[in-house]
């Protein structure tokens, strides 16, 4: 039995975000933090998929989650950005490259 970690197979237990992943994620975060834009996050690790949610307030429901589903790796990617209305705002295998939908845009908050 093989112990690699990056051989596809059955999940056991939740999927999570490893230091490589979190890395480029958290650059993201301290940056729109920077801006004004983001004062809170959660991570949760879920049976399918792990999830990093952004708030602007705290209490406030989640203004974009980056979602981790492993089982899509192979179809449309693994990884997404969710806006506040479930929509999908990008998705794909490379990390780095779903972020830059953070790059492309300018954010405001609506009062």
């Amino acid at each position: 039995m093989s112990m690699n970690p990056h051989e596809t197979g059955p999940q056991i237990g939740p999927v999570f975000f490893d230091r490589r992943e979190l890395d480029p994620i958290l650059k993201v975060y301290g940056r729109m933090v920077a801006q004004g834009e983001w004062r809170d996050y959660a991570m949760a690790g879920h049976k399918d998929f792990a999830e990093f949610a952004v708030f602007r307030r705290t209490g406030d429901a989640p203004a974009y989650r980056i979602e981790k589903r492993p089982a899509l790796q192979t179809r449309q990617g693994q990884w997404a950005v969710i806006g506040e209305g479930g929509q999908v705002l990008r998705r794909g295998r490379d990390l780095p490259q779903v972020l830059r939908v953070f790059d492309a845009r300018r954010f405001q908050v609506v009062e």
